[in-house]
C-alpha cells in the first residue's frame, strides 16, 4: 500500500476562495493547477461576504482618486499609496472579468430607461461605487467561480485537505529560497501526501478564528501565515485585526454578519433603551469607518454593562428592506426576528485581518516561486483599517497580477522535485485531543480579553506569557502524535496570536484598529510593523 501519495503540478494553490479560484482560472489555461480546499470548496470567507466589490463605474459623479483618498483616509495614514492606486486602477477590468465568468450583480434602469449596474454604498466611501448581488454578492463571486472551476479540464480539486507546512530548501538541507511544494493531510484518509509544485500560492484566508468571537467560517485559522512565518517570510501589521461592528447576538445564529450596507441605507445603531450614540462619537455618525464604529459599540456595551447594541431599520419600507435585505431578512426571521419591525441585537466580531505575508505588486513574497494573494498576504493596500468592500477586490486584482507573473516564469521553471515523504515512524495516535480542545478555548479567550478591540501593554504581556506556555505545550504534543486537522489548526493560530501579540507590542501609539490605553495619540511618522523569522 502506498503510505504516501504524491501530486505534481505546475501551480499548487492552498485556498478555494475568490483569490485562490480567480489565480486558478487565469492560469488554467496554461498550465495544470491544482487547488486545495481545507474543507468543502464553498467553505471560506468569502462565501459569508455580503457587502459588495468596490470599483469605479459612475465615471460621471466617481473617480480612480477619490476611491484612493478614501482608501488612504479609512487606512488611518499607513496605507502605501503606490498600492492603493495600484488596485484601484485595476478594479474596473477585474469586475469585468467576473462579470464575463457570470457573476449576477444587481442591476437597475436610469431615468433614461437604460439598465446599469446598482451601486451601493458602505461606511467610509464618499460614492456610490460598490457592485453587489442583493446582500449576499461573496455567495454569488463564490458559486459562479466554483461553477467555473470544476468544468476546467486542467483544474485538479483537493477538497477535505489541510495543508501542513510548505517544503522549502532550508527544509530538504539545501542552500536558497525556493519553495518546492507542501505537505497534505488527507482529511478523508487521515493520510500525509506531499505535493510538488513549479509554484506554490497561498490564498488562505485570514486568521479572525483566533478570537472568540468571529464572523469568520471554521477554516479561518491563519493557516498560510503561520506556514509562510515558518518557511521563513516576514509578515506585517498583523497588530491590525479588523472587528467587524454587527454581527448578529443570538444563541442559535452565531457567526452571522449584518452587513455594513444596511447601514449605508440609513440604519441606526441605538442603545438598549433606544436612543442613538454614534453621534457622540463621529460626525459621519453610522457611516464612520469600521474601527470608530466597533470601538463606539464596544465603549457603549461596557459602559452600561450590556450584551449588546441594537441596529434598527425597521423606520425604512418594508418592501425595501426585503428587496435590498433579502438574506438577512430570512436568517432573522428564521430565529423569530422580524427586522421590518423590530431592532436587530448585535455585537462587534473578529472579521478581517488587514496584515499578513508580505508580498509584491505581483503577489510574489519573500521566497522564491511562493506567492501569497487575498486577505492572506500583506500588499499595503488596508493599512490600520480595511475599507469596506476593498477585500474581494483585492483577492480578483492581486490573482490576475499573481497569473501574469507566473506565467512569465512558467517555460523557464524547473520540473517539480522528488520530495521525501512525511515521516510518521516516531509518533503515535494521542489519546488526549482534551488537551487540543481546552488549549483551543483558552487561546481564543485571551486573545478576545487581552487583545481585542482595546488594549494596554500588561494586557499585550499576559497574552504573551500564555501564548508562550501554549507553544511549549503544542510543541511536545505535535512531535510526539499523529496529525490531526484540530492539531494543525491550534498550531497555525498559536503562532499567528503570537505574531499578533508582537506586533501590537511593537505599536506605542493608536492608530486604526490598534487602540491601546497607554498610547492614546497618534505618532507623527507612522510605519508599517514589519516581523522577520528567526534563522534556525
Amino acid at each position: 500500500m502506498n503510505q504516501n501519495k504524491h501530486h505534481i503540478a505546475d501551480v499548487a494553490i492552498i485556498g478555494s476562495g475568490a483569490a485562490g479560484l480567480s489565480l486558478a482560472l487565469s492560469l488554467a489555461n496554461y498550465c495544470n493547477v491544482t487547488v486545495i480546499s481545507k474543507g468543502a470548496l464553498t467553505e471560506g470567507s468569502t462565501l459569508y461576504a455580503q457587502g459588495g466589490i468596490a470599483a469605479v463605474f459612475d465615471k460621471k459623479n466617481d473617480s480612480i482618486e477619490s476611491h484612493v483618498e478614501d482608501t488612504l483616509d479609512a487606512g488611518g495614514g499607513l496605507c502605501d499609496r503606490e498600492a492603493v492606486h495600484y488596485t484601484a486602477s485595476n478594479a474596473h477590468q477585474c469586475l469585468q472579468w467576473l462579470i464575463e465568468q457570470g457573476v449576477p450583480f444587481d442591476m437597475e434602469f436610469d431615468s433614461k430607461g437604460k439598465e446599469r449596474f446598482h451601486l451601493t454604498r458602505e461606511g467610509g466611501h464618499s460614492h456610490r461605487r460598490i457592485l453587489h448581488a442583493a446582500d449576499a454578492t461573496g455567495k454569488a463571486v463564490q458559486t459562479t467561480l466554483i461553477s467555473q472551476v470544476k468544468a476546467h479540464k486542467n483544474i485538479t480539486l483537493l477538497e477535505q485537505y489541510n495543508a501542513i507546512d510548505l517544503i522549502s530548501d532550508k527544509s530538504l538541507g539545501k542552500p536558497g529560497s525556493h519553495i518546492h511544494g507542501m505537505y497534505v493531510w488527507n482529511k478523508k484518509a487521515k493520510k500525509v501526501e506531499t505535493i510538488s509544485a513549479k509554484f506554490v500560492a497561498l490564498a488562505t484566508g485570514g486568521a479572525s478564528k483566533v478570537y472568540l468571537y468571529t464572523s469568520n467560517p471554521d477554516v479561518s485559522s491563519g493557516d498560510g501565515i503561520a506556514m509562510a512565518w515558518r518557511a521563513g517570510c516576514r509578515v506585517a501589521n498583523m497588530e491590525f485585526n479588523q472587528f467587524h461592528p454587527t454581527s448578529l447576538y443570538h444563541p442559535e445564529l452565531q457567526n452571522f454578519l449584518i452587513t455594513e450596507a444596511m447601514r449605508g441605507e440609513g440604519a441606526y445603531l441605538k442603545r438598549p433603551d433606544g436612543t442613538r450614540f454614534m453621534k457622540d462619537f463621529d460626525d459621519r455618525e453610522e457611516l464612520a469607518p469600521r474601527d470608530i464604529v466597533a470601538r463606539a459599540i464596544d465603549f457603549e456595551m461596557k459602559r452600561l454593562g450590556a450584551n449588546c447594541v441594537y441596529l434598527d431599520i425597521s423606520h425604512k419600507d418594508k418592501d425595501f428592506i426585503i428587496e435590498h435585505f433579502p438574506t438577512i431578512y430570512a436568517k432573522c426571521l428564521s430565529v423569530g426576528l422580524d427586522i421590518t419591525k423590530e431592532a436587530i441585537p448585535v455585537v462587534p466580531a473578529a472579521h478581517y485581518t488587514c496584515g499578513g505575508v508580505m508580498s509584491d505588486f505581483n503577489g510574489k513574497t519573500d521566497l522564491d516561486n511562493l506567492y501569497a494573494v487575498g486577505e492572506v498576504a500583506y500588499t499595503g493596500l488596508h493599512g490600520a483599517n480595511r475599507m469596506a468592500s476593498n477585500s474581494l477586490l483585492e483577492c480578483i486584482v492581486f490573482a490576475h497580477a499573481a497569473a501574469k507573473d507566473i506565467l512569465s516564469k512558467l517555460d523557464k521553471a524547473p520540473e517539480p522535485l522528488a520530495l521525501p515523504s512525511w515521516d510518521e515512524s516516531r509518533v503515535s495516535n494521542s489519546d488526549e485531543e482534551i488537551v487540543i480542545t481546552h488549549n483551543w478555548h483558552e487561546l481564543r479567550l485571551f486573545m478576545w480579553d487581552y487583545v481585542g478591540i482595546v488594549r494596554s501593554t500588561k494586557r499585550l504581556e499576559r497574552a504573551l506569557h500564555r501564548v508562550e506556555l501554549l507553544q511549549q505545550e503544542i510543541h511536545d504534543y505535535y512531535a510526539n502524535f499523529r496529525v490531526s486537522n484540530n492539531l494543525l489548526e491550534l498550531r497555525n493560530l498559536v503562532q499567528v496570536a503570537e505574531l499578533i501579540i508582537r506586533s501590537a507590542m511593537q505599536r506605542k501609539e493608536s492608530r486604526g484598529l490598534h487602540y491601546t490605553i497607554d498610547y492614546p495619540e497618534q505618532n507623527e511618522n507612522p510605519t508599517p510593523t514589519i516581523l522577520t523569522p528567526p534563522r534556525h
